[in-house]
């Protein structure tokens, strides 16, 4: 089977441009003059840096580094570590933008970055992974701080690495764990980080499921990626009841209509095998198209961004889809299900759950305690419901869908607090 990420069709807009555009529909019905919407969109810092390295092979490799930082009206710069050989400055202006949005949806007291580097951590051995995260945070380390910007694990990313520049950052300004979240839990992480994105998921979706009448525990769910959001959401929704119909990864794609054995999925994968080989009752190996076409009640994009778009938004056979990756869906995309009645939790919503708990992280840090899973769960909970009904009252009350209220109440509280600020 080719590999599922290869047959997918190439979005037909940049990350940038889908953001700047449903920033754009928000500010028309908020009437934002032209020179507010300019500093808005324009971000605070951007810095790139090159990163060479002598590899394996015996060959110097000159990685770029970057690290965007957006707006910090509201708070310390706060988004993830990404690194994946496609990532460039405009990637990066727009996930930090949209970290900015995020925060300020869920109300917490940060603003919006991103950063990374343009490789593949798969062709890199665990020292050469080390060495890359090291010299990017030597490079990057006078824009970093607990109160000046905190990165976090993103694609490709995790607890290690954020480890190695909690680390690094100490050489130079001695322990200071609130400087990254996403740690182990032996360096100061937070217990609940690792499900949290996944688990604000589901909480997004049972307050949105309540709203079309479909009973959570009766839903058939696809899932596009199983990494780290979609597999625990994957094992969260199984324990709701739901039936995972199909899921793929960069491997290839399965389906069972009768709804996927995640148990003996999980174990599968963590053998090493991968996901496309797995087998099972009525488990049937499929291509990319037959996911984005199979039935389903719920459909989950959790892998990279344009993964919905105008070649492929036509396949699609659900009530709703719940958005785990950052700006998965095109414009065009968007705008066609929004027609056909599809409900979109969009991500600014959907996926908050991973920086809600950062945010945990950091504060626990900060204060040199712990609290217990339950609490960092149950305080989740309280913000998702909270964000999930402010953004569903605002859509009913102006008649727009959840995103673009999503994003409205998002501007007014940047603004807000630049206004205070700045008197702008």
């Amino acid at each position: 089977m080719p590999n599922a990420s290869s047959t997918v069709p190439q979005p037909e807009v940049s990350a940038l441009e889908a953001s700047s555009h449903h920033f754009h529909l928000a500010a028309d019905r908020l009437e934002l003059p032209d020179d507010l919407r300019t500093l808005l969109l324009t971000s605070y810092r951007e810095v790139e840096v090159a990163i060479p390295m002598r590899l394996s092979d015996g060959r110097i490799h000159t990685y770029s580094g970057y690290r965007v930082q957006h707006n910090s009206d509201r708070g310390p710069f706060k988004g993830g570590i990404r690194f994946h050989p496609t990532v460039d400055l405009d990637e990066f202006r727009a996930l930090a933008a949209t970290m900015t949005w995020k925060t300020a949806l869920v109300d917490l007291p940060f603003g919006g970055a991103k950063g990374g580097v343009n490789c593949d951590p798969a062709q890199l051995t665990k020292p050469e992974l080390e060495q890359l995260t090291r010299l990017l945070t030597q490079r990057i380390d006078k824009v970093l701080g607990p109160n000046e910007d905190i990165p976090a694990p993103d694609v490709n990313t995790d607890a290690q690495v954020m480890a190695w520049m909690m680390d690094e950052y100490g050489k130079t300004h001695g322990y200071t764990p609130a400087v990254v979240t996403g740690k182990p839990i032996a360096l100061g992480g937070s217990l609940g980080r690792d499900t949290a994105t996944a688990r604000g998921l589901l909480f997004a979706f049972r307050e949105a499921a309540r709203s079309i009448d479909l009973d959570p525990a009766q839903a058939t769910v696809v899932i596009q990626g199983y990494g780290k959001v979609g597999g625990w959401l994957a094992r969260l929704l199984r324990a709701e009841g739901a039936r995972i119909v199909a899921v793929c990864d960069v491997t290839g794609a399965i389906r069972c209509e009768s709804g996927l054995d995640i148990a003996a999925l999980d174990a599968h994968v963590y053998s090493g095998s991968s996901l496309a080989s797995f087998r099972g009752e009525d488990v049937e190996p499929i291509e990319i198209d037959e996911l984005y076409a199979t039935p389903c009640d719920v459909f989950v994009p959790a892998a990279l961004g344009g993964m919905i778009n105008a070649g492929n938004v036509h396949l699609l056979n659900c009530r709703m889809v719940l958005e785990g990756a950052n700006g998965p869906m095109t414009p065009i995309a968007d705008e066609e299900l929004s027609q056909r009645g599809v409900l979109i939790v969009p991500d600014l919503l959907a996926n908050s759950g991973g920086v809600v708990v950062s945010y945990f992280e950091w504060v626990q840090n900060q204060q040199h305690l712990r609290w217990e899973e339950e609490e960092v769960n149950q305080r989740l909970a309280q913000i998702m419901q909270r964000a999930y009904g402010e953004v569903a009252s605002r859509a009913s009350t102006t008649t727009t869908t959840l995103r673009t209220a999503a994003y409205e109440l998002a501007i007014e509280r940047v603004v807000e607090a630049a206004r205070l600020r700045h008197a702008i």
